[in-house]
């Protein structure tokens, strides 16, 4: 049995990053709402979203007890330094970053200024783990956000609404191409390490995918479409089942199916995804995400939870029987 979750951390950065805390107070406040959780819900493998610096996650691992172990990807110039990584019981190898859009996905435009990128804007991250001999691969992402950015306004300052609906509209349509593109990136990702061999190959796809199970943007990730969990299809074997993969999702007890409160909506934008070889192996209740308490309902503008303790994400963690 392997507990394997994810959870986006929400700004993890020591007091003197120039995103982190304003006082070493609210620091040892939040690293110690972070441990608590993760102390109730015991994963072996924790993947994890928005470490702004990495020793902050040293930090947080300490403050967790025992022996972790701790990976994150790096941050290009001129992106704002949240990434991907693990937090890990287990010893983790073959650690690769996974960044550029796979061939034949042209660049897409992200701003007014027609910018285009053939990259993530978040590296995700891959990773393999064993449990008892048994190899299991992990691929972790964050894809783009559904909140939008807008240019700075006179004062500098980033802008989380507009009055212009066409730049409202601009705005959305790059948010969704580039969450698109890095879908399919974390896609290929996948398919070349199942390599049509889901059935043996033990693939996990977890982290904050800004979306619910029924965006097109999830739906990218799973691969050949059928067989969902809860269809008919779920128990016949087809020729796709080597490169798909299913969302954990309806296997949440339904009064938990939400990873984050937004205006009051509960919304389940955090996932874990399973090739064949494991999708057996998880019933019914054995994913949850009341492991973190009470969840705070969020608005569009991030910055009013400067210095709130925890996260704004509930952690959804799978128990596997591997």
């Amino acid at each position: 049995m392997v507990r394997i979750g994810t959870w986006n951390l929400e700004n993890l950065f020591r007091p003197e990053d120039e995103d982190g805390p304003r006082d070493p107070a609210a620091y040892e406040a939040k690293l110690a709402a972070l441990a608590g959780v993760i102390a109730r819900i015991q994963p072996d493998v924790l993947a994890v979203q928005e470490v702004g610096n990495p020793a902050a996650l040293a930090d947080l691992a300490e403050r967790a007890g025992g022996e972790w172990h701790c990976t994150t990807a790096g941050v290009e110039p001129g992106q704002r330094p949240i990434r991907v990584g693990y937090l890990s019981r287990l010893p983790l190898t073959d650690v690769a970053e996974i960044t550029a859009f796979p061939e034949k996905l042209d660049p897409i435009q992200v701003d007014d200024a027609g910018t285009r990128l053939a990259v993530m804007g978040r590296a995700a991250l891959r990773a393999r783990v064993a449990v008892g001999g048994t190899p299991i691969d992990l691929i972790t992402c964050h894809l783009k956000s559904k909140l939008l950015t807008f240019p700075p306004g006179p004062d500098g300052r980033p802008r989380f609404d507009t009055r212009d609906e066409g730049e409202r509209a601009r705005a959305a349509v790059y948010a969704l191409s580039r969450r698109a593109a890095e879908a399919a990136t974390v896609r290929a990702a996948a398919t070349d390490l199942l390599d049509g061999q889901g059935q043996d190959r033990r693939l996990l796809v977890l982290g904050d995918l800004n979306d619910v199970p029924e965006a097109a943007t999830t739906q990218i990730l799973q691969g050949p479409p059928g067989s969902e969990i809860g269809t008919g299809g779920f128990a016949q074997p087809d020729r796709g089942d080597g490169q798909r993969l299913w969302n954990l999702a309806a296997r949440i007890p339904a009064d938990q199916r939400f990873s984050r409160r937004y205006r009051g909506r509960g919304e389940l934008i955090d996932h874990i995804l399973v090739s064949h070889a494991l999708v057996h192996s998880v019933a019914d209740g054995d994913v949850r995400t009341d492991g973190a308490g009470p969840t705070p309902s969020i608005e569009d503008d991030p910055s009013r939870r400067e210095d709130a303790p925890g996260s704004d994400h509930r952690p959804v963690v799978a128990q596997i029987d591997v």
